[in-house]
């Protein structure tokens, strides 16, 4: 039986792409062979496609290489030693980070310990949101310590990580704002925050006291948000490729400023989960693209203009 890959066969734009088959893997002790049904697609993978950042860098010497970090799908093997899960069992996880990667398959092992069980009341789409963009999302807010009653804004609240970053800091009573394109204003207003469309201005121009930054975007609009920050607010800069320009200008501007790179974390999974079993978050998916079409899905969170986000239906 064959194992169909998408794989980065050199670094460039999204025709790099191409699948290719493998026999199926065999788990080892502590892991289970995962059959995906989705994958998620991420600006990391985006990135690490065109040769950019570390899991590029790491990696240029091991191409073709599957990227992807997000997956759900259900067990079917267990290797020697794991008890937590069955064959059978639904699970999801934020695997391989950052150098392994292999989300981008219909069949992997993984160690048991990288994944987590899907209630029955979450949909395999729901759970493949989750991992790498929602973990983010709650681990920049934690390091941001945000507290309740404070005014946080979100650079790019529609995106992957942002429509949850949005919820997680609402749910901690926060006062959120958020900035997005005119076709996602309503969406974000029906989340909790209060939304401000950046094609019509600059954020700076249209709010200020700000205790919070969260920046999901990185660059100008970074360096432009810097100005609706009160003294001694907090920075948390997401996108690595320009986190050194922010932090070092936030900084010189007298705020607490830092980067952040995810670190994965099962039973922080577990929780979001949970939540959105019994509703207290919601996913949205833009599309789910058959893996045929990993290219596509590649030019869509190339767009910028991607709600929630983007996931590849591995069975198909």
């Amino acid at each position: 039986m064959d194992n169909k890959q998408i794989v980065i066969t050199r670094f460039g734009g999204p025709d790099v792409l191409a699948i290719q088959s493998s026999a199926l893997p065999e788990p080892q002790a502590g892991e289970v062979l995962v059959k995906v049904a989705f994958a998620g697609v991420n600006p990391i993978d985006v990135k690490t496609r065109a040769g950019l950042g570390w899991a590029a860098a790491q990696n240029k010497d091991n191409l073709p290489w599957v990227p992807g970090y997000d997956i759900s799908g259900s067990v079917v093997k267990v290797g020697e030693g794991v008890s937590a899960l069955q064959p059978g069992a639904n699970v999801a996880g934020f695997i391989g980070f950052p150098l392994r990667g292999g989300g981008y398959s219909q069949y992997v092992c993984v160690p048991q310990s990288e994944l987590s069980v899907v209630p029955d009341a979450v949909t395999l789409e729901a759970a493949a949101v989750l991992p790498l963009a929602g973990q983010t999302a709650a681990q920049a807010l934690s390091k941001a310590e945000v507290k309740e009653g404070e005014r946080v804004l979100i650079l790019a609240g529609a995106g992957g990580v942002g429509h949850l970053a949005v919820q997680i800091a609402i749910a901690a009573k926060a006062e959120v704002y958020t900035t997005c394109s005119e076709g996602n204003l309503d969406y974000l207003a029906t989340l909790g925050a209060h939304a401000i469309n950046y094609n019509f201005e600059p954020v700076s121009q249209r709010l200020q006291d700000v205790d919070v930054l969260i920046d999901l975007v990185g660059g100008d609009a970074a360096l432009d948000a810097l100005k609706c920050l009160s003294d001694d607010a907090r920075v948390v800069t997401v996108p690595t490729l320009s986190a050194e320009l922010i932090c070092e200008k936030a900084k010189l501007l007298g705020f607490n400023a830092t980067g952040m790179l995810v670190d994965p974390n099962p039973q922080q999974l577990d929780t979001m989960l949970y939540m959105v079993s019994v509703g207290l978050l919601k996913t949205e998916i833009q599309h789910v693209y058959p893996l045929t079409e990993a290219a596509q899905a590649h030019i869509q969170l190339e767009s910028g203009h991607t709600r929630g986000k983007v996931l590849l239906d591995m069975q198909c």
